[in-house]
Order: C-alpha cells, then structure tokens, then sequence
C-alpha cells in the first residue's frame, strides 16, 4: 500500500485506505509535556509506557524525514552538475546518480515507515484527560449528587412490579415476538408504551430545539474512517455490528453520524457553537454482557435515542459541558425520575471523552440506580481524528497590516437527552398497584392528553 504524507504547521496527516485524511492526538505537545499525558494513561488505568514508544517513534520519523530531505538536496544539486558535464565526465556522474537515487528511494521508504509506525502507536493513545477527575475503574467514580427521593413503595402497601410485568400488563412490550423475529435482546413496543417512548423523544426535541439546537435525522450505517475518527475501534470493539459485504458499520448512537458531519470542514463558530438534536435508532451488540440484564429492556441490541452533539471552541467546551448536564437533568425531573450524578473515572470514559457525566435514574425492583444518560467532553480529540477546524479571527499587527485568521482544532461535545430506556425508569417509578401507569404530567400532552396507561383489555 502507497502512503501518501502532507505536512504542515501543526501536524502530519496520512491517507489511510478509506482515502481519507486521519488526524491523531497532538503530538507537539505530547513532545513538550509528556509527563500529562502519562499521568492520564495511568488515571486511565492504560499502558503509560505507550508515551515513551511514541516519543522514541517520533525522534526516528524526524531522523529520517531529515535524512531523507538531505538526500532530495544532495539530488537536486548533484542534477545540476550532471547537467553541466560533458563526455566521460557526464557518464561517470550518471553512474553516481543513479546510486544516489536508490539512497533517495530508501530513506524514502524509511521516512514513511517511521511515519506509518508513529501513526499506529498514536492512534493507541487515549483522549487527554481532564485535571480532577476520579481515577480507577468503573466502580472508582464520585457521586455529585442525588437528587429526589426514591418512591417508598412498603410505605404505600404494595410491591412493584419490574418493568416488563407491567409492559405485559398494559400490553406494551413483547419480549418474546421480538425473540421469535430476530433473536434475544430484541422487542416490540406497541400501543400506549409505544406512544410513550415516541413522547419521551418529542419532549427531549421541543426541549432542545427550545435551546437552540438543529434537529437531524441521522444515518445509522457509517463508514469505518467515521467510526474510527469518533473514537471507536472497528478492529477492536466487539459492541460494534458490522457489514463486511459493504464496509459498513451501525451506529451505537448518533454521536458517531454526527461528528463526522463536519469532517474535513473548516467551521464558522464567530455566531457561536453549533448544536444538533440527532435523532436516531441504535445498535449495539452487548457482547459482553451475558448474563446480565436479561429480563426487559434494560440492555438490549437496538433502542432508539435523541442525542445532543456540540461544535464549540476549546474554552467554551467545559462550560457547555455544564450546561448539556443541565439539560439532561431538566429531562429527568421533568419524568418525575430520582436520580444521581457521577462524575465518571477515567477509566470508564472511552478513549474518547476527556470528561463525563452520568445521570442514573432509581429503578425500583433492582434497588439501584441505573444509568439513563451521559454526556462527555471530548476537547479537540475527535475533531484532530476528523480534521475539523475553525479559522480564528483576523489581526492587524504592528505595522498595521491585516493578517488572515489561523485554523484551529474545535472541541466537541455529546449528551443523551432521551432514550428506549427510560421506559424502565418511568414505567417502575409510576407504576399503580393494579399495574396501570401514571404518566409524568409533562408528557401528558404528548400523549393526547392521557393521564394513565390503562390495563390491556382482555
């Protein structure tokens, strides 16, 4: 396979075989502080010593790109002589010139392969972590706070049902045509759950758009530079369905679509970020979950989502980062949810997210909170991987002359703003003893105005 390089100011780009440019994490300043990014593998629990690969990677790919443009020098100038010989002389030099380039071919090669080599261990390296976050694992994470009481069901007389019981009840979710039509993990909303889930999207929608985001559709196949440049491993990550006839893969959410919907793109942010409602269904293979959550809708291969996504300048990022948990949260007291936020450890982010916020609704049956939204920081990361810039503002120097705005990487952002699984939360926290449901009065006009889901009829 042909590599080809360009370089420039900031950093080297290399056309992978999707025939798209592939951007890494900035190795300039992995050069001048190393220590950061060590110090964010180790939080991450990741290998720290890919840092000192990286640098020893990347002291070779300047030798040699150095060798190789002393030799292009040599060449150029050893042509002019050559040019300029007559007789003997000339073909004395043309057997040199010939030896000459061969040298200019391998130091070539070398300088491509140190490349291609830095490459493959940069694209290993994990988003920067943002200073303060827990460190460890899934479980190392920091409660921020709770919010709401748990419904106190003993106290009322009754034991609740889970969430599926009372989907069958009503007549709302068929766990076991969804099984006998496409497998385990798979179901069929219907009736008024069905309509419940459509007004749970709707309401995150009017909500978003009340805040100044696009509503977008989204395509739920992408290509594989796409996934990748979001931050997900096509090679390496079981969780991801993939058709190998196309070389194609379904999206886990929206988040991928629409990060990549700028790609290459040099954005206009002087009006401020660009905010997108996605809207979409999604696809998750859940291969490591056997055993867990088996019964309902909790964790499943498909579910439908509306997803926050964020275009913003690094310094605004961590603010808007705020405010996207704000929102999730207006969402969940809106439902009448009890939940938590946790800031997540880093551990858990993904290799992507520099930060992110959980926001774990109470489930009743389970005696436990359970995550129903995230949103994430992922600073410049993703936008580096997908080469999506802003230009900078225009300066008058000194001598009063006007100079043109520089590129820039941008920051991205995303956050879950409903989801199929809320059903759980919602159907278990209004449940009524004879199994109809309470529907949160905030939905009610997104239901027609109904107040209760009633009891199928039999």
């Amino acid at each position: 396979m042909t590599i080809h390089y360009i370089w420039d100011a900031t950093d080297l780009r290399r056309l992978s075989k999707y025939g798209k440019f592939i951007r890494v994490i900035d190795v300039n300043l992995l050069r001048e502080k190393p220590e950061i990014f060590r110090e964010s593998q180790r939080a991450r629990g990741a290998d720290v010593t890919l840092v000192d690969q990286i640098l020893e990677a990347d002291s070779s790919r300047r030798s040699s790109i150095s060798e190789f443009e002393n030799l292009r020098a040599e060449q150029k100038a050893f042509g002019k002589k050559v040019a300029a010989a007559k007789g003997e002389e000339k073909q004395t030099l043309l057997a040199e010139v010939k030896e000459l380039s061969q040298r200019v071919d391998e130091a070539k090669t070398a300088s491509e392969q140190a490349q291609e080599k830095q490459d493959d261990l940069l694209s290993r390296m994990e988003n920067l972590i943002i200073e303060g976050i827990p460190a460890g694992g899934e479980e190392n994470f920091k409660v921020l706070k709770i919010v709401g009481e748990p419904r106190d069901f003993a106290a009322e007389g009754f034991e609740p049902r889970d969430h599926l019981e009372i989907g069958e009840l009503v007549d709302g979710i068929d766990m076991a045509r969804g099984a006998k039509v496409s497998g385990s993990r798979f179901y069929f909303l219907k009736g008024y759950v069905a309509r419940l889930e459509q007004a749970l999207l709707t309401m995150a929608l009017d909500q978003a758009i009340a805040n100044g985001f696009t509503m977008m559709t989204t395509p739920t196949l992408v290509r594989p530079e796409t996934m990748n440049g979001t931050g997900f491993n096509v090679k390496h990550d079981d969780e991801i369905y993939r058709l190998e006839r196309d070389d194609l893969y379904l999206v886990g959410t929206s988040e991928v679509a629409l990060a990549g919907y700028h790609a290459d793109e040099i954005l206009d942010l002087s009006d401020g970020p660009l905010k997108y409602l996605g809207w979409s269904s999604c696809y998750r293979r859940e291969a490591g979950s056997a055993g867990k959550d088996t019964r309902g809708i909790i964790r499943v291969h498909q579910f439908n989502k509306a997803e926050m996504f964020i275009y913003a300048t690094p310094e605004e990022a961590e603010g808007i980062h705020e405010q996207m948990l704000a929102w999730e949260e207006e969402m969940l007291q809106k439902c009448g949810l009890s939940y938590r936020v946790i800031d997540t450890a880093a551990g858990d982010l993904g290799s992507s997210a520099a930060r992110k916020f959980d926001c774990e609704a109470w489930v009743p049956t389970q005696e436990d909170f359970r995550e129903l939204t995230s949103t994430s920081n992922c600073t410049t990361f993703q936008a580096r991987r997908l080469n999506i810039r802003e230009r900078t503002a225009d300066t008058v120097d000194d001598n009063g002359k006007m100079r043109k705005g520089a590129t820039r990487m941008v920051a991205t952002l995303n956050g879950t703003l409903a989801t199929t699984r809320w059903l759980v939360a919602i159907l278990e926290t209004h449940q009524n003893p004879d199994g109809t449901v309470n529907i949160p009065e905030a939905l009610q006009p997104y239901m027609g105005g109904l107040k209760v889901i009633p009891l199928a009829k039999k």
